[in-house]
């Protein structure tokens, strides 16, 4: 995002065919130097991937540590991971590959260490908030740093290094309203790694390549890419035009949590025979997308429930039960591609219909996403109704079934457990680290 398009955060109340390309001259995708058409299809995206995991390197380490063999060793192990045949918590039709994800989640439980900064003031640092359309890094970040079977108080043995700050607590405390300038948050994080570089020697060793760092708020991409360019970066905001780099960075859930205390309350949804509702929209009208959404379709069909803010009410109510009752929940971007609306969808057992033209979805590492989800351009708003329609309703079974297999990825819980929504985003930075990482002998 360009400095002068910077706005201070609305706060949403409602946040609530095969996908194809247009074919332009391609531009060059500075980060990673593989050429990207105007619009990435998620087909497109996936050969992006293996791409960037077949050549994508990070930075040669300035002196040897044992922590490289052992990533170096853990690719060789997914490389060549059993195949996976019955596995009762793993719905093999959801996945990329399968039996590559669950040897990589059983190395990751084996071997994984992260140490975390304890340098940094509250409330940017060590200051997670639970709540609210950002709640994803502060959620991460309360789980991580009360994590003991992958936290090491050794950074010697640290594969990973976890950067706690929180980016929605860093404008909250620094953004001067009306300036449209976010220089002095950046220079915030640019003291902050000065601070950790110029106490610890481990940021020195890789330039922040062994690295991450979680952060929701739109404006995490922009503020880190210059200080730090080489961390692994989990952005909820993951746009392929904005310098997301595959292979290295990683897309992060944007979940909007409305309880703190039972994370999964209002869980679920209506069965399929009784979700009477074709398509469900609501919110306000940020960004260019929405206002197209509701011209073509706002108060024009019956079937297609497609608003802006809706009025409110106790707990949301209205809002999540258009979610519970409706076959397809659309999932247009705002300002910026990312949405809450694609976990909000899943979380109610609506089939999402993700309207972001290079939208990177979370997980794509492990995840199919055409095997539970529609992809629609946003060129293609005009024609929603029909393309819903054409979908054949065993098709949309199929898809509405695996939305509940894929489900348990996308869920917080206060006591973490296996494959949650937790351990995937730490799967996700673990991945990218083991296929990127190099030994100072390579």
């Amino acid at each position: 995002m360009k400095e002068e398009s910077f706005r201070p955060p609305q706060k949403d109340g409602n946040t609530s065919g095969k996908n194809s390309s247009i074919n332009r001259v391609p531009k060059e995708n500075q980060d990673s130097n593989i050429p990207v058409p105007e619009v990435t299809s998620i087909s497109e995206m996936n050969k992006l991937l293996l791409q960037s995991h077949a050549s994508y390197r990070s930075v040669r380490p300035k002196w040897s540590s044992a922590v490289d063999q052992e990533l170096l060793h853990a690719r060789s192990e997914i490389e060549n991971a059993p195949i996976v045949k019955n596995d009762p918590n793993l719905y093999a039709h959801i996945y990329q590959n399968v039996s590559m994800f669950k040897r990589s989640y059983e190395l990751m439980e084996e071997t994984l260490k992260v140490y975390i900064y304890r340098e940094g003031a509250k409330p940017i640092l060590h200051s997670p908030f639970l709540t609210g359309i950002y709640a994803s890094e502060g959620w991460f970040m309360k789980l991580m740093e009360a994590n003991k079977r992958f936290v090491t108080n050794d950074p010697k043995k640290a594969h990973l290094f976890y950067l706690p700050f929180s980016s929605r607590k860093l404008e909250e405390a620094l953004y001067v309203e009306g300036s449209h300038s976010h220089k002095n948050l950046i220079q915030y994080l640019h003291d902050y790694v000065d601070t950790i570089s110029a106490k610890h020697p481990f940021w020195n060793r890789t330039g922040g390549a062994d690295h991450f760092l979680v952060g929701c708020h739109d404006w995490a991409p922009s503020e880190t890419k210059l200080h730090m360019d080489k961390c692994i970066r989990a952005l909820c905001n993951a746009d392929v035009k904005e310098g997301f780099v595959f292979g290295k960075d990683v897309s992060l859930p944007e979940t909007y949590v409305r309880n703190a205390l039972n994370p999964t309350r209002e869980l679920g949804g209506n069965s399929a025979s009784k979700r009477t509702n074709l398509a469900f929209f609501a919110g306000s009208m940020h960004g260019y997308l929405r206002p197209i959404l509701l011209h073509h379709w706002e108060n024009k069909d019956p079937d297609m429930k497609i608003f802006g803010k809706l009025p409110k009410s106790k707990g949301n109510r209205n809002y999540i039960h258009y979610m519970k009752s409706s076959k397809y929940c659309i999932c247009a971007k705002g300002y910026e591609v990312n949405s809450p609306r694609v976990v909000e969808a899943i979380f109610y057992e609506c089939v999402p219909v993700i309207i972001s033209d290079n939208f990177v979805p979370p997980f794509l590492e492990v995840l199919d996403w055409e095997s539970f989800a529609v992809i629609i351009m946003e060129k293609d708003i005009p024609n929603l109704k029909s393309i819903l329609l054409s979908i054949p309703e065993k098709k949309y079974l199929r898809l509405q079934m695996r939305i509940k297999k894929v489900q348990h990825h996308f869920l917080w819980h206060n006591n973490p457990i296996k494959y949650d929504i937790f351990h995937m985003i730490l799967h996700s930075i673990w991945y990218n680290r083991v296929f990127s990482a190099i030994s100072i002998d390579t």
